[in-house]
């Protein structure tokens, strides 16, 4: 198969939709394309950042650093989510976010200011940013309420459920989740620490409810798991 362009990438990127050629020409000359090899570095704290992201292959994971150097995590996003300077809503600067790749990621960027042209441009861009940012907000929501309402036992398989339904992938039964992360990054998704997290995990693997590698996650009986995570 033919090597995938910048121009393929950004005409099937879903806010792209229903654009016309000209238009994706455009957009194709106010964007670059960046290849982030596992744990490469998107944006570092307190770098001023007039960039728009479109992650079309790939995981990366939003951050943000407290006062003492502790990282709080935001997000893990997939394909087809818009990160970076989203032009709405508050705009004043957080230096203290950062954004690191999971896996091998492949991006698109465009400068803010061309993205805020093509928005005056194309109004009904500006229904799918809103609709992007309403979902990570809802499900920012979610975990705030696990938090408060859940146990760690309950947190953990909480966490497992929402990210299967979102990156994991369905063959004979049995649920793959292919995305990486740490027992220290679940922990800080979960409101837990470490230990707990690989205590929790292994009782889950003994049960016959999952298993796991440093690569992926494999979901074996998902109603258990669901019923664990209320």
């Amino acid at each position: 198969m033919a090597e995938k362009t910048k121009f393929w990438y950004l005409k099937h990127f879903n806010i792209f939709e229903g654009m016309n050629e000209k238009t994706m020409m455009q957009v194709d000359k106010m964007s670059s394309m960046i290849t982030c090899k596992t744990h490469d570095p998107i944006y570092f704290p307190n770098e001023s950042s007039n960039t728009m992201f479109f992650l079309k292959e790939g995981h990366v994971k939003i951050s943000r650093l407290t006062s003492d150097g502790k990282e709080i995590i935001l997000d893990v996003i997939g394909p087809g989510e818009v990160f970076g300077e989203l032009p709405l809503g508050d705009e004043s600067e957080n230096p203290s976010e950062l954004a690191e790749a999971l896996d091998t990621a492949i991006i698109c960027t465009m400068k803010k200011q061309n993205f805020e042209m093509l928005l005056q441009q194309h109004p009904e861009l500006n229904f799918e940013i809103t609709k992007r940012i309403g979902l990570r907000l809802k499900k920012f929501q979610e975990r705030v309420t696990d938090l408060a309402f859940k146990d760690v036992k309950k947190r953990i398989a909480s966490f497992l459920v929402k990210y299967a339904d979102e990156f994991g992938k369905v063959k004979g039964g049995i649920i793959t989740i292919q995305v990486s992360l740490s027992h220290q990054e679940i922990a800080l998704l979960t409101g837990s620490a470490r230990q707990t997290v690989t205590t929790t995990l292994n009782e889950f693997r003994s049960n016959g409810i999952i298993d796991f590698s440093r690569q992926k996650i494999t979901i074996k009986r998902w109603n258990e798991l669901q019923l664990l995570a209320k």
